[in-house]
């Protein structure tokens, strides 16, 4: 069976930016196996080309062009559905390489569009006011993704989702989100490995953004226990006898070279 690779990065192959025990011979493995591949992240602090350059600086072979950020699938959007409008965008981290054709503004006053990125000091209270008023006048907001939270070495941080939720409730609209667990980025990625969905694997360590969200796209789900993986919320998944589980959970992305021959001779 010919299968593809689709990756998280953050809390799978590093945290903080240091690789994870395993994790560079790992997928220098599956690479001289020949599994056509992609990486796709949430990370709004960074571009494409700084992703890149930081695993290369771990020790692991990445190239730019193989990394969708949630910021480079948010310009497409944008650029098509948005085309010519003024963007206010908050967000914590240079991105503007990947935002290329989108028209960028500082002032609240002339956004036409509101993007939220990755949550951090700039979630101030006042600028999360200024974005609910602009919602509830009816400019558009979009979130470049709907993460809860991410892991650093030094623990969990609160992310984006959790803004969403109050902003959305306080008007009473819904805030569209482009990256995981949207499909719009797990699309991308199998169109670019010019394959089907159900020939790649998503592996990550966001039970619900990464796994279960891939395979609601008819991906393969593939399950880390490493970065923000807690063993109590899969224990309590598997609970629940109606629900979606994930379709593969292994210790670390070390293990994965031995997942990916077993499913490829299935």
């Amino acid at each position: 069976m010919t299968l593809g690779l689709l990756l998280d990065i953050d809390g799978v192959m590093v945290t903080s930016w240091q690789a994870l025990p395993g994790a560079v011979d790992a997928i220098a493995e599956l690479s001289e196996q020949g599994y056509p591949r992609m990486f796709l992240t949430n990370t709004t602090s960074r571009s494409r080309g700084e992703i890149a350059q930081l695993l290369t600086e771990c020790g692991f072979d990445v190239r730019a062009e193989e990394i969708l950020t949630a910021a480079k699938l948010t310009a497409e959007y944008l650029t098509a559905n948005h085309p010519g409008k003024r963007v206010w965008v908050i967000n914590e981290g240079p991105i503007a390489e990947d935002m290329t054709g989108v028209e960028i503004t500082d002032d609240p006053e002339q956004a036409q569009v509101v993007v939220l990125g990755g949550a951090g000091p700039v979630f101030t209270h006042e600028a999360l006011s200024r974005v609910l008023e602009l919602m509830m006048s009816g400019v558009p907001v979009i979130a470049m993704h709907r993460s809860m939270t991410w892991s650093t070495a030094k623990g969990l941080s609160i992310d984006t989702g959790v803004y969403l939720e109050g902003l959305e409730k306080a008007a009473g609209r819904k805030i569209r989100a482009i990256g995981k667990p949207s499909p719009l980025g797990f699309r991308a990625a199998v169109d670019i490995m010019q394959l089907e969905p159900t020939q790649v694997v998503m592996v990550g360590d966001d039970m619900y953004n990464d796994v279960l969200g891939a395979q609601a796209a008819a991906l393969i789900g593939v399950l880390v226990r490493t970065g923000k993986f807690r063993e109590e919320a899969l224990r309590a998944l598997q609970r629940d006898e109606f629900g979606p589980v994930p379709d593969h959970v292994i210790d670390s992305v070390a293990d994965l070279p031995a997942l990916m021959e077993k499913l490829a001779n299935r």
